[in-house]
């Protein structure tokens, strides 16, 4: 069996192209009920605020769709790594549960301790509640949902093989 899902190329990028959006969707969503007390523009000014450091908090509209704009950008970086490598995963960890979970925690991981130190935000202090609920996010709304639908797509995948 190949890296892939499945070695058809075209539905692979499908697959990976409407995970990407539940994903950057579902994490956006939680991002905002999660700072629920803020206006929404800010999660968004905070995301661009990245690349454009603190001249994003006065950026108006243009800012918030280029944080909207990086976010997807990243949940899609993170399905395709996810999506494309879960045989890879499956072969060692055989449950898609536990794969979702590795999936999250290599995701907060990765934005934490490597993407936001080195961008404009840089290394922010950490607190033990924000880092679980944090990790709890995208554990549910990135690492489940790819896991889930990748095993989907692996053993439909498969029973076509076997017929």
């Amino acid at each position: 069996m190949s890296i892939a899902v499945n070695n058809n190329p075209q539905k692979n990028f499908i697959n990976i192209l409407w995970i990407g959006l539940i994903t950057g969707t579902l994490d956006g969503i939680a991002a905002l009920a999660w700072n629920y007390k803020a206006n929404p523009a800010i999660i968004f000014e905070f995301i661009a605020s990245g690349v454009f450091g603190k001249a994003a908090y006065t950026g108006g509209a243009s800012m918030v769709l280029w944080g909207i704009l990086f976010h997807y950008i990243i949940a899609y970086a993170f399905t395709t790594t996810f999506y494309i490598s879960y045989p890879f995963f499956y072969k060692i960890f055989r449950n898609k549960y536990l794969i979702g979970f590795e999936f999250g925690l290599i995701t907060w991981f990765v934005m934490n301790i490597i993407v936001v130190p080195v961008s404009k935000i840089g290394l922010k202090p950490f607190k033990i509640l924000p880092v679980v609920i944090g990790v709890s996010i995208l554990i549910i709304c990135i690492g489940l949902p790819i896991a889930l639908i990748a095993d989907r797509k692996r053993r439909k995948y498969l029973e076509t093989l076997n017929k």
